[in-house]
């Protein structure tokens, strides 16, 4: 039996998305999120899930909103998609989906938006399809779902998608069920099922989890082509920066549910402002130094129950002596440090104290190119 790899259709085969879609403006805000606070109630108090986050995603670029787990990545994109049990969370703050606020939204509101402006490639397809249905099957669903057409159309919409992200022989594989294709081959589905409508907005959680290296490669690169061909906005969750640095353009770094550090990928990579983002780049394996370990922030993120007073981080942070009680006691701002570029810190002068020269120089001649490979 052939690798998946091998059975691959090319992309650029595919019928270019609607000209009135292609034409849309490079760079318009597409999703505006301002001041986002998303808790849950639990028996020990509030989990205080994402806590005054903003953000923004524009078409034609990809955000990648990067941290551990348990920093609030999913949870913040989640709510984008009214995903959340209104019963059990608290919401506040403003989502804006092409003009359409989204915080306080209608279930009919929200079924009209999902898939038709915003779909999310969730992190594991196999039980994010369903095993009863069969592959074309469920993609045609959605397309009915917000068209007047037949099955029939339907259907052959659902053919097109899947031949459109590469999946040989797409009329055969439409008639097939999830647990008949391989772990690449449904992430590929996933992805065709959140396009199938079209959506200004795609989020990706985690995409490339448990596939193999070369895979990777393939649904990376297939997430860029599909971009170029239909123009819209990408929000990509993560926390391989490797990932990170071969396909986005803007980074949001997240710790204990806010927003730590964002920027451009591409400087936020060669010169970290932020303690934080620092530390997960030197957790990284570098070829150019000969480590008997690798360099891991020490302890682990806090219960999001119970935060520590001050800057969340500053029990893990290596330069808290250098502010003195402020980290323990002040909530740091999230402020800029030059244009485009905002850190959460109390530390006065981060690129100097993050970026010494020596360091510097080898770290932007070296991380995005190692980080990429």
């Amino acid at each position: 039996m052939s690798m998946e790899f091998d059975e691959v259709v090319p992309v650029e085969a595919a019928a270019p998305r609607p000209v009135d879609v292609i034409e849309a403006p490079m760079g318009d805000v597409v999703l505006k999120v301002e001041d986002l606070t998303v808790r849950f109630p639990s028996d020990e108090g509030p989990v205080k899930a994402v806590q005054n986050l903003s953000y923004e995603a524009r078409l034609g670029r990809t955000l990648a909103i990067v941290g551990e787990s348990g920093s609030g990545k999913s949870v913040s994109t989640m709510t984008v998609l009214g995903l959340h049990n209104p019963a059990r969370t608290f919401i506040s703050g403003s989502v804006i989906l092409d003009g359409e606020e989204i915080v306080g939204a209608s279930q009919a509101t929200m079924r009209r938006l999902r898939s038709a402006k915003v779909a999310m490639v969730f992190q594991d397809p196999q039980s994010s399809l369903h095993p009863f249905y069969k592959v074309g099957g469920q993609i045609a669903e959605a397309y009915l779902a917000h068209h007047r057409v037949s099955k029939a159309v339907a259907n052959k919409r659902a053919v097109e998608m899947l031949d459109l992200v590469g999946i040989p022989n797409p009329d055969r594989r439409a008639k097939q069920f999830p647990h008949e294709f391989s772990g690449g081959m449904r992430q590929r589905a996933m992805i065709a099922l959140g396009l199938v409508n079209d959506p200004l907005l795609l989020i990706a959680d985690e995409p490339t989890t448990a596939l193999d290296v070369t895979v990777q490669a393939q649904i990376l690169d297939l997430i860029k082509d599909l971009q170029k061909k239909f123009g819209s906005a990408v929000i990509l969750i993560t926390h391989d920066l490797a990932v990170v640095a071969e396909v986005s353009d803007d980074i949001l770094v997240m710790y204990a549910g806010r927003a730590v550090e964002r920027g451009l990928t591409k400087d936020v990579l060669a010169r970290p402002n932020h303690p934080y983002t620092w530390g997960l780049l030197e957790s990284l394996p570098s070829a150019s130094e000969n480590l008997d370990s690798l360099k891991a922030i020490k302890g682990a993120p806090p219960s999001l129950v119970h935060l520590p007073s001050g800057c969340s981080f500053h029990p893990r942070c290596a330069y808290q002596d250098l502010v003195g009680d402020a980290c323990l006691s002040q909530l740091p701002e999230l402020r800029s440090v030059a244009p485009g570029r905002l850190i959460r810190c109390h530390l006065p002068d981060p690129e100097r104290t993050l970026n010494p020269d020596a360091v510097l120089n080898d770290h932007s001649e070296t991380s995005h190119q190692e980080i990429s490979s």
